[in-house]
């Protein structure tokens, strides 16, 4: 199966249940009303409480602006658009403060499935296993930040502009037991995601 792309600037935003920012959402696996995967962008404009989200993990990601400070269960974490994404539960009590001005931000929400976040500022690579186990459906996904983001799956090569959320699904049937991938980016995130 070959790379799905999806274009911040073709989503549409909706505004906060809290009216605190605006979310765009990319993609909504397996589907929008019962979804196991969710990664959208929030503009966020206001300081306040996160919606709660039970038996979700969620990371979070800075893209642009001065930073926010969230509070998960009383412990402040600042974060910047050079730090590493953040997780947390979606089921904690956790609020945002604004650094400075308003800010955009990158949200990746897991229900039943585990995964991670990175953020790939110049080159990294690695290996995605365990695609041969019996019923494994996995999906590795990136956003691109920065001006220059180039994907390799195998041999497979994706360019991306700013704003592209490129991703695809890994299925025991259409790959080998393990696959290589590498990024090179002035700024972009990595997602890797398991049943």
């Amino acid at each position: 199966m070959s790379w799905h792309t999806v274009q911040l600037a073709d989503s549409a935003p909706q505004a906060w249940k809290n009216g605190g920012g605006i979310t765009r959402e990319l993609l909504a696996w397996p589907s929008t009303d019962d979804w196991r995967i969710r990664l959208s962008v929030a503009d966020i404009t206001a300081n306040g409480p996160f919606s709660t989200f039970g038996e979700v993990q969620r990371w979070f990601a800075v893209l642009h602006g001065d930073g926010v400070c969230l509070t998960v269960e009383g412990t402040p974490t600042r974060l910047h658009t050079n730090s590493p994404a953040f997780c947390f539960s979606g089921a904690a009590n956790t609020t945002c403060t604004l650094l400075g001005g308003h800010t955009r931000d990158f949200n990746l929400m897991l229900r039943g499935v585990t995964g991670q976040l990175q953020r790939i500022q110049g080159q990294a690579a690695g290996r995605v296993t365990g695609i041969r186990a019996h019923g494994n459906i996995k999906m590795i996904a990136v956003y691109a930040i920065g001006e220059k983001t180039n994907v390799r799956f195998e041999q497979d090569v994706c360019r991306l502009e700013p704003g592209t959320l490129a991703w695809r699904l890994l299925d025991s049937g259409a790959h080998s037991a393990h696959a290589n991938w590498s990024v090179q980016a002035d700024n972009a995130l990595w997602m890797e995601i398991s049943p």
